[in-house]
């Protein structure tokens, strides 16, 4: 959806879609584990986890908050913004596992908009999904700083 800053001020419960689903390999859990030296088995050890709970590793709860941005780009453009920044999380479940090779899609609506100083403040609320299953694996409010 292409709004202006204006737009966006104003928006309260704006629906702005869903994206195209994302498929999760392991070349990207195995990188987010690099990066964030988190190396727990179930996302790395794909011989091990195939015994282990989810029968395959799975992906980082925060790998999978950290695409959010990545898919708020998708779904929502604003046409005479200089800068979008993420300005924090208000509520934030993981609410089932991703397991190598899912396709994930996102859901995002506009909760609020307010100014804070010279920009606006948004507070989205997301909701991950995977590919044939119904429960969402994770739901939150997020806020981005667009100026």
């Amino acid at each position: 959806m292409e709004l202006t800053l204006a737009q966006v001020r104003e928006a309260v419960d704006l629906d702005l879609g869903v994206t195209d689903w994302f498929t999760v390999e392991q070349s990207l859990i195995t990188k987010f584990s690099e990066i964030t030296t988190d190396d727990q088995w179930i996302h790395v050890d794909e011989e091990r986890a195939a015994k282990g709970p989810f029968g395959t590793t799975i992906a980082h709860g925060y790998l999978i908050s950290a695409l959010i941005a990545q898919f708020m780009e998708e779904l929502l453009v604003i046409t005479d913004r200089e800068l979008t920044v993420n300005y924090g999380i208000d509520a934030l479940r993981f609410t089932g596992p991703v397991p190598t090779g899912s396709r994930i899609r996102c859901r995002m609506r506009i909760a609020d908009s307010k100014m804070k100083n010279d920009a606006i403040v948004c507070a989205l609320d997301v909701r991950i999904e995977r590919e044939g299953v119904e429960k969402p694996v994770l739901v939150g409010k997020v806020l981005f700083r667009f100026s």
